[in-house]
Formats: structure tokens, sequence, C-alpha cells
């Protein structure tokens, strides 16, 4: 969208009236949001480039012209192999007549649609809700905390595939989440606190095994930083500004640590709006942030767990990273490229990533983002071994697998 931006600023035809472009994204600082309600200069056109945030979340006054892809950013779930992935894909026909209606909402308008009628034909006629293409182990999880009889049967709505739910309790009970019991599938004790947290699994594995490594004040903040969307925002005009501003912050050891340390900078001037202002982070978000770290850190107190910091030992702190996301870990081949430990399959690190210069032996991730290649996004540089140790049976049989 950044680079979008700028090549529409830099290639008016002539003769065009000037324009005003600005992107609208959920990540956006909230005064930034806010110019896309405003009125356009006198003599100049208001161009504004949006994710499907604009597409029934808000109306905007006076947008005559709507120009439709006919793509969006959304999860996709594969059970088989165990990825979950930001995909951009095609949208449903309900998706394309509703972004058709941002057009002329207050007057006549007019939908470009980038994309024939025969291809439209193709879409499907509703979008697939979210619960039968995503990662369902958080849905189990809460399940099973319910005592709900038999999970495995459990009558949803929009039922997901019985692959997609039984990868979800294979995930739990790797993490040691789950055990049978009478023919019965039950919560440990450990999975019984892991539900007690409103996360993902490997984020409430992650908290709850901080104690261990003496890191649990760090592993909240780093937690809290990944539940909501991105503290950190990037103009395109201030591109090379903004490369050297965050240069203090930047981190070798990957964008985890990166987080942490813009979080530690926010808190020692207090939140200052300026400050945030001058580090280009959103302000809105990191607020956000101490409110989650807050409600995480209460659940730790209730289940009387020492909230230990690790200070300047960042070590301890990869550990911990690696004895949770163990399943979302990818290595270095000989010929440059990634490969994840899992499922073996090809991916590459995120431009966005601290890391994205670097060539680390092994790391681990939160997600995958699916465009013109397989990209690992959130990294963190960990040891193979540390891996092994985590979940030595789940390595062992993943070796297996490969050998034959």
């Amino acid at each position: 969208m950044t680079k979008t931006c700028r090549d529409i600023a830099k290639h008016l035809p002539d003769g065009c009236p000037q324009m005003v472009v600005m992107p609208l994204y959920a990540s956006l600082p909230y005064s930034q949001q806010l110019r896309v309600f405003q009125a356009a200069p006198k003599g100049h056109r208001k161009v504004i480039l949006s994710t499907n945030i604009a597409e029934t979340s808000i109306t905007i006054a006076g947008i005559k012209y709507v120009v439709d892809t006919g793509m969006v950013k959304a999860k996709k779930y594969n059970p088989e192999v165990g990825l979950e992935v930001l995909a951009v894909q095609r949208v449903s026909k309900a998706q394309a007549w509703q972004r058709t209606g941002r057009a002329g909402r207050e007057d006549s308008g007019i939908c470009y649609r980038l994309y024939t009628e025969e291809e439209f034909e193709k879409f499907d006629k509703m979008t697939v809700p979210e619960i039968q293409r995503c990662n369902l182990a958080s849905v189990m999880l809460q399940l099973l905390a319910l005592r709900i009889p038999n999970v495995l049967t459990f009558d949803f709505m929009s039922k997901p595939s019985p692959d997609a739910i039984q990868a979800a309790i294979e995930q739990l009970d790797l993490l040691g989440a789950v055990e049978r019991k009478e023919d019965q599938l039950v919560l440990t004790p450990l999975g019984k606190k892991m539900a007690m947290f409103p996360l993902e699994p490997k984020f409430s594995k992650t908290i709850l095994l901080s104690p261990k490594f003496h890191c649990t004040e760090e592993i909240l903040t780093i937690v809290s930083l990944l539940s909501v969307d991105s503290v950190l925002y990037n103009p395109p005009a201030r591109r090379d500004e903004v490369q050297s501003i965050r240069k203090k912050f930047i981190s070798s050891e990957g964008d985890h640590l990166t987080l942490l340390n813009v979080y530690r900078a926010f808190k020692n001037v207090s939140g200052n709006k300026e400050w945030c202002k001058e580090n280009f982070v959103n302000s809105r978000n990191m607020m956000l942030v101490s409110d989650v770290r807050a409600q995480l850190r209460d659940i730790c107190l209730k289940l009387s767990m020492p909230l230990e910091s690790s200070r300047s030992d960042t070590g301890n702190i990869r550990r911990c990273l690696a004895h949770s996301l163990f399943m979302n870990a990818a290595e270095l081949q000989p010929d440059g490229t990634y490969s994840t430990v899992d499922s073996h399959q090809l991916v590459a690190i995120h431009p966005s990533s601290v890391l994205f210069h670097g060539k680390p032996a092994c790391v681990v991730y939160n997600g995958l983002l699916h465009t013109n290649k397989c990209y690992m996004r959130d990294l963190c540089v960990v040891d193979a071994d540390w891996l092994y140790d985590a979940a030595p049976d789940y390595f062992r049989r993943k070796l297996r697998t490969a050998k034959n």
C-alpha cells in the first residue's frame, strides 16, 4: 500500500487535477485515519487506498468512484500440513457487492472492477466463515474448558472440517494442554491454566513457561504487543527518516526483542504522545498494549505466578519463545532459502522484519503471509537445540516422516 501511494502521487498524467493520496488500514494511527473524512483542498481530488476496513466498517462522504481489485487478504488454514497463512485471495460475490455499494452513497457513483464478468461468476457466492478457514486450537481449548461432553462432534453453526478439528486437538496435545481419560478428551492442569488467558494457546503456553526462564515481565510485554494491531507505522513520504529513527530500537535477535525495546522506551517517557509522533509509534495501539498487558498480568497473579524480569538477559526470552513456538520454526537451507521444520514449506523473511538482510540459522515466527512468496512475519533468532529440547518426541516423529 505504501508503494502504491507513492506511485499514484508520482505518476500523474498531464492535465490531471492534483491528488491527495492517503492510506487507510487498521494499524494506522487514529489521527491519520480521520484524515480520510476531511474534504480535499480546493482543486484537488482525494484518493483513498484502503484495505477491506472500508468494505463495511465505515462510510466516507463524497466517494463517487470505487476501484475494486477483487482481492482481499484473509486467513487460510491447511490442516493437512498445519499451516495457517494470511493470503491474498479472491473476494466473494457478496464482498464485491459490498465494495460496489461504497460508491455514490450520497449521490450517483461508479464502481470499476478490475476483473471480467466471467471471472466474477466464478467467485464464491458468500465469504467462507472464519471458523472454517482458521486454526481451531483456541476454539477447542475453550470448548474443553466449558466441559462440553464431546468436542469432536460439537454442533457448530458453520461446521469446520473433521481434519481441521483433529489438527487443533493435535496442536493442543503437543502443547501439553489435553489428555485422554476414560475415552474422553479433557484438559490437563496446564491446559486449564492456558484456557484462563484470552489468547491463542501458543501464547498462553509462552506466558506459563516464562517463570521457568525468569522472564515473565518481558514475555507479558511481547505477547501483548503481538495481540494488537501494529504499534509501528511507516508514512511513505518519510521512509528514510523512519529507518534512521528505528535504528536505536533494532535488536539483531529479531522482531520480538525490537518491539520490546520500543515498549520500554515508550514506558520510559510515560507514553508521551509527542515522543510517539517523533518515533513513528501508534500511541493509541501502544496504550491498548498497556491495557492488554495489565489484564494478562492480573491473570498471572491469580495463578500465583512469580513475575520475574530477565532484565538484559535476552537469551532466556528467546529460549522461552522457542519452547512455545516450536511448531512455527524454520531453518536456513544450504541454498540460502528457509524451510519450515514442521511441514518443510519453503518460506522467506518478510521485508518488514529487522532480520530481512540477515541469514540466521534458525528462527521461530508468529505467522505466515502469502503474496508472491510465503513470508514469515515477527521473527526471533533461536538455537535449533532449544527446539529439540522443547518437544523431542515431536521432532523425532518429524524426522522419521521426512526419511520415509
